[in-house]
Order: C-alpha cells, then structure tokens, then sequence
C-alpha cells in the first residue's frame, strides 16, 4: 500500500485514479495522519459495458423499440441545429 500527501492526490489525481484501477491501494495522508483510502472496488460491483450493451440490444429487440427509422448519428445532428 502506497502513501501520499493530500496536496500530491490533489495535483495527481488521474494518475493515482489509474494505479487504484490497476489493482494498487494508496492512503492518503494529510500532515501525515491518514484520512483516505483509495481502493479498487471489487471486481463482482464493475460493470461489464459490453455485456450491459448486449442485453439492452436484447431488450430492445423483445419490445420492438426502434429509432423512427433514425440513426443514432442523425439524431446527434438534429440536436446540433
């Protein structure tokens, strides 16, 4: 487990974010005392995006759910104008 100072976390976040995404748990410190812990969360509460994006397919092909003929793309267009 790695220590750093409040005032490092603050100036390294994103770094630090991808260490702890990594697996590495890192205190920190303020005046030396620790305050917080940086931890990767466990690996049964992460979201597996492609298997969330294959069951939404799933759903919306159940219910019949469609776009009115529009593409994702042409509807990113229309909300641009």
């Amino acid at each position: 487990m790695r220590t750093v100072g409040a005032y490092e976390a603050k100036t390294h976040l994103p770094r630090l974010l991808d260490e702890v995404a990594k697996g590495e748990t890192i205190t920190i410190t303020k005046h030396g005392v620790p305050v917080a812990v940086l931890a990767p969360i466990p690996a049964q509460q992460r979201t597996d995006v492609g298997k969330l994006i294959d069951e939404w397919r799933a759903y919306r092909e159940e219910h019949n759910i469609t776009l009115g003929g529009l593409s994702i793309r042409e509807m990113i267009e229309e909300g641009r104008r």
